[in-house]
């Protein structure tokens, strides 16, 4: 894989048991680029290690006066010169190569993962988490990637050399073949300190970077409560706590590090002191002294990299577990009898939408086919929860013990997620607006029957397309970009664009939760005609409490206690139904009780007077 070929077709299925597993998985999935870097590290670090042999072939043919061997000795040096340059050149393209392939890799999982898992995710794990798994995360996973291969490398050539000086002087080849892996394993004791002091850092880091995200979030609410220097304290005294873990790992690491540089000069040291010895008893040679010399001295080089691999482990190490953790979360998924998934199989094989009423067996809600329904509850909470229940595949936790919803005959848990996304769309009371021009913004997968004109008209937004047409080079509102979140825009102008996506997209059904709670009465008026005008002959939801809206619903359901309390029209319900007025006017307790004993009172007077008569 090659970076542009990204991104992936698939990427895949992780292995999300453990953090070191995530990481197994993702090197086994790079093989071919990961041994492509092994080769170029290899002829990287071999010619490295073949640079000192050379040396001492040249001492040697000086001190022996021969001009041939000299020359020669000068012709590979120059040789083995270039195929460092080109080593080292396509080690590091590989590498890199690796690296943003396999941080692409994780952003396309957890990207897939959070379209799965949609507003289930943000209730399971902190928004800020979310945010540090996407970000840092992705480099640390990618960065023990790309090293893994440079290190397997290193470590061969390191191998290769110590079996070369045994073979070439084995009287000194035997102290460097003792020494190497004792300097390899020198630093083993201090890894895990080191990686505890690292889990932690990132621990405090993580914690640091949700409670920045979790602030921005609620920035407005803050600066109407008085609450951004509560909010200021706390986020410093957390940014403190992040420095404080910093400065504790990285002084691990400097004494890692300067054991790795104190370590090879003792050995070198050693090693000279005891050739000068068998120089002087004639043993060794002086060209084979400086090469081994010199052999040591490159050797720092590759250990290098033993060094670095701790450092990537010890960090991408609680990156792959928090990436892991977040990849393995799943959608609740109901059970349903087996004679109800024959109609969702045949469905699911062909290229046909189910159609039909959509019936809610948990609450009795029964919204025809064709028709406009409001539905009204009294706590804000449970309309929510409703709204998602009735797109299939509800991420509630509680929603295991609920039957699933019907359009037509049925059941949309049993569909794909796809296809029942096709079928139903929710529109939540809190719509997301993504970054990009309007015209992205409202070329989503659509039946094609409504335009984007007609679904920005019927969502009253005229006011937005003079706005952005006057931000705009070229006047083209379709051509204007908006900002991340729609943060430019008002709370209802957001709320009216993010209606006319939804219109634009026509599905088979179309659930909307307070679609026009953002708007003044006048504006609302307006949509609700514009709903109601677009979206007949085709099955509509929406729950609200709004009076205009309610008045112009073909049929209105009045939810209590999470079953069907009343249907009927809306003024008809006002009359009649006493819960139904009081949520729909805002009722209070006192005016409800009063309302109650004149109607009874009138009642009871209407009787007296057929009585006397």
């Amino acid at each position: 894989m090659q970076i542009r070929d990204l991104p992936f077709p698939d990427p895949g299925v992780p292995d999300v048991r453990s953090g070191p597993r995530f990481l197994l998985w993702l090197g086994r999935n790079q093989l071919g680029g990961q041994l492509k870097s092994l080769a170029w590290g290899l002829l990287h670090f071999g010619s490295i290690a073949g640079l000192p042999y050379m040396v001492g072939v040249a001492v040697e043919a000086v001190l022996d006066k021969s001009g041939e061997r000299l020359a020669l000795a000068g012709a590979l040096i120059v040789l083995l010169g270039v195929a460092i340059a080109v080593g080292d050149t396509m080690l590091h393209r590989t590498a890199v190569t690796n690296w943003i392939t396999a941080a692409a890799r994780v952003q396309q999982l957890l990207a897939r993962k959070t379209a799965a898992l949609g507003s289930a995710l943000t209730r399971r794990v902190a928004a800020g988490e979310v945010v540090a798994v996407s970000t840092g995360d992705v480099e640390k996973i990618g960065w023990f990637v790309e090293a893994l291969s440079r290190f397997a490398a290193a470590a061969l050539t390191v191998v290769l050399v110590c079996v070369g000086l045994v073979v070439y002087q084995p009287a000194l080849g035997v102290v460097v073949a003792i020494g190497i892996p004792v300097l390899a394993l020198s630093v083993l004791p201090l890894l895990p300190g080191a990686t505890r002091r690292a889990d932690f850092q990132r621990e405090k880091a993580g914690r640091a970077t949700e409670l920045a995200s979790d602030t921005v979030a609620g920035l407005r609410v803050l600066r109407g409560i008085g609450g951004e220097e509560l909010f200021l304290d706390r986020y410093r005294r957390a940014s403190q706590e992040v420095r404080t873990a910093a400065v504790r790992s990285a002084r691990m690491w400097a004494v890692i590090s300067a054991i790795q540089i104190l370590m090879p000069g003792l050995l070198l040291i050693a090693v000279v002191w005891h050739g000068v010895h068998l120089a002087r008893e004639g043993r060794v040679t002086v060209g084979e002294l400086v090469t081994v010399y010199s052999a040591i001295m490159m050797l720092n080089y590759p250990l290098r990299h033993f060094e670095e691999i701790a450092m990537a482990y010890s960090f991408s190490r609680p990156s792959a577990k928090r990436a892991a953790r977040v990849l393995a979360l799943e959608r609740t998924a109901t059970t349903a009898a087996p004679e109800t998934t024959k109609g969702a199989e045949a469905l699911a094989g062909s290229s046909l939408e189910p159609s039909g009423d959509l019936y809610d067996p948990a609450t009795g809600l029964l919204a025809p086919a064709g028709r406009l329904t409001a539905v009204v509850c009294g706590d804000p909470d449970e309309a929510g929860r409703l709204a998602e229940r009735l797109g299939g595949h509800p991420a509630l936790d509680e929603a295991t013990d609920l039957p699933s919803v019907r359009l037509g005959d049925v059941p949309l848990d049993d569909l794909p997620l796809a296809a029942a996304r096709t079928a139903v769309l929710v529109q939540d009371k809190d719509p997301v607006l993504l970054s990009g021009t309007l015209g992205e913004l409202l070329g989503v997968p659509a039946s094609g029957a409504v335009s984007p004109e007609d679904a920005l008209s019927a969502a009253q937004c005229s006011d937005v397309l003079d706005a952005l047409a006057q931000a705009s080079v070229d006047d083209d509102p379709m051509a204007a970009h908006l900002t991340e979140r729609g943060r430019s825009l008002s709370g209802g102008q957001r709320q009216r664009l993010a209606l006319a996506r939804s219109l634009v997209t026509d599905p088979e059904a179309l659930v909307l939760d307070e679609p026009t709670s953002a708007v003044d009465s006048h504006t609302e008026a307006r949509v609700a005609d514009g709903i109601r005008r677009l979206r007949r002959g085709r099955t509509t939801v929406v729950l609200t409490s709004s009076p205009l809206l309610l008045d112009r619903a073909e049929r209105v359901v009045f939810l209590a206690d999470g079953e069907v309390a009343a249907v009927g029209a809306h003024r008809e319900l006002v009359r009649s139904e006493p819960r139904y007025r009081a949520v729909v006017t805002r009722e209070t307790d006192t005016e409800r009780v009063a309302a109650e004993a004149l109607a009874a009172s009138e009642a009871l007077t209407d009787f007296d007077i057929e009585e006397t008569a």
